[in-house]
């Protein structure tokens, strides 16, 4: 990724739940838990989806696209098939972070540190609960989550923006 500006029409304002913050650990988390938290009962497919695209916040060199997006929402083992057929079991899911790792304190990010100052990386293991009409089913689930923030060019100048993450196995960071 370079640093490059924002593309977000309006890069100063956050989605509603979003939090703003300058603190970007508590941004990942809060990201995190909102990625693997979803409840049939009271929104569609598109809805949830909609709700954290607007979290991801694309860079405008393409190095951030929602095909991405779309392939680790997918990783967190929704889809719109899944959840069509859940909604009919009352289904939802609710998380809850149980731990956080970021910047050095993942080994990778030593390795290969973010290519501008500003981009952090947390992994957040969730503590995640899913809800049916068939029982419930409990697993941890880790997640990695990139944050961009001051001073960083393409983060806006009073908050962090999510610019990534990543559910499948083969992305997650530790």
């Amino acid at each position: 990724m370079s640093p490059a500006t924002s593309s977000s029409v309006n890069p100063q304002i956050a989605p509603a739940d979003e939090p703003v913050t300058l603190d970007f650990r508590q941004l990942a988390t809060a990201a995190a838990t909102t990625i693997y938290t979803w409840d049939t009962r009271e929104a569609t497919y598109s809805e949830t989806y909609g709700r954290i695209r607007a979290w991801w916040h694309v860079l405008p060199d393409g190095s951030n696209p929602l095909t991405v997006f779309a392939d680790q929402f997918e990783a967190t083992g929704t889809n719109a098939a899944a959840y069509v057929s859940l909604t009919g079991a009352h289904g939802h899911r609710t998380a809850k972070a149980e731990n956080s790792t970021c910047d050095a304190q993942l080994a990778q990010f030593v390795q290969y540190p973010a290519p501008w100052e500003g981009l952090h990386v947390c992994t957040v293991t969730l503590a995640v609960t899913e809800h049916a009409t068939s029982g419930t089913n409990s697993y941890t689930a880790p997640i990695s989550v990139m944050v961009n923030c001051p001073p960083a060019a393409t983060a806006p100048a009073d908050h962090c923006e999510m610019v990534a993450f990543y559910a499948s196995p083969d992305r997650i960071v530790y």
